[in-house]
């Protein structure tokens, strides 16, 4: 049965400085000595979770594109986070999962936190992305998407749509007891294995991020999970452990057939 690798970096972030946090980053990543398949970072990694898209945003002919796709290249990883891209007028927080190989795929968030405004400046994805490394499946999401249960629903009733669900996050501490639940949930609920990864430190509005990143299995079981401290954890994924727990525990034979109409 395949395995795979993901490395979790939790940080903190430079407030709206795109140099010092690519920079920051590009150290963290070069040092990493285990081997590695997949690197994942925090949501908004290259400004912290802003509301300036007008003076932050890239489109993806970028800089910080171009330094995604050197650093996969280099390090011969998939590299993922988040950050703010500028397309067509309209301004997205947009995940992207580039490959050692120069391609990328992408994932727009869907669901924009107005409680801190992001719905008066992002526009909403209206797409999910399951990409695909070794056989295995793994859904995208961002942050916000955590509260909505339906996005991140598996779909099929025939085997399961995906094997590991990913999110990654600018979530506050003074909202973590949420964030480490509906991890739980969202790994009880779909039998996969969740992923989340946070930032930590304050942001430049004050707000501390207690980090509280995490590895949860598709029974529930908290594999990793680190609070407060930086770190840069690297985790081995097992297929077979999956497959057991669904075969044990078919519970994703009974769930309801559904459909997400999707907004034009």
């Amino acid at each position: 049965m395949p395995t795979l690798s993901f490395t979790i970096i939790q940080t903190k972030l430079f407030w709206e400085d795109k140099d010092a946090n690519l920079s920051m980053f590009e150290e963290k990543i070069m040092a990493i000595k285990e081997r590695t398949e997949i690197v994942v970072l925090p949501e908004m990694f290259s400004t912290a979770f802003s509301m300036k898209p007008k003076q932050l945003a890239e489109t993806m002919d970028g800089p910080t594109v171009a330094w995604m796709k050197k650093i996969s290249s280099a390090k011969k990883i998939v590299l993922t986070g988040s950050l703010i891209i500028e397309e067509d007028g309209k301004y997205y927080n947009r995940l992207l999962w580039v490959l050692p190989d120069g391609k990328l795929g992408y994932y727009d968030k869907r669901h924009r936190f107005a409680f801190a405004g992001e719905d008066n400046e992002y526009t909403a994805g209206h797409k999910r992305l399951i990409a695909q490394v070794k056989g295995w499946k793994i859904n995208l999401q961002v942050c916000y998407d955590l509260r909505f249960p339906v996005w991140a629903r598996q779909q099929s009733s025939d085997t399961p749509e995906y094997d590991v669900l990913l999110y990654v996050a600018n979530w506050p501490e003074r909202r973590s007891h949420p964030w480490k639940s509906l991890l739980m949930a969202r790994a009880i609920e779909n039998q996969c294995y969740v992923i989340g990864v946070n930032r930590v430190g304050d942001d430049g509005n004050g707000i501390h991020h207690s980090g509280d990143s995490m590895v949860i299995d598709p029974l529930g079981v908290t594999l990793y999970h680190k609070q407060e401290e930086e770190d840069v954890f690297t985790i081995l994924l097992q297929k077979e452990n999956l497959t057991a727990a669904r075969e044990k525990f078919p519970f994703w034979k009974d769930a309801d057939n559904f459909r997400i109409l999707e907004d034009e």
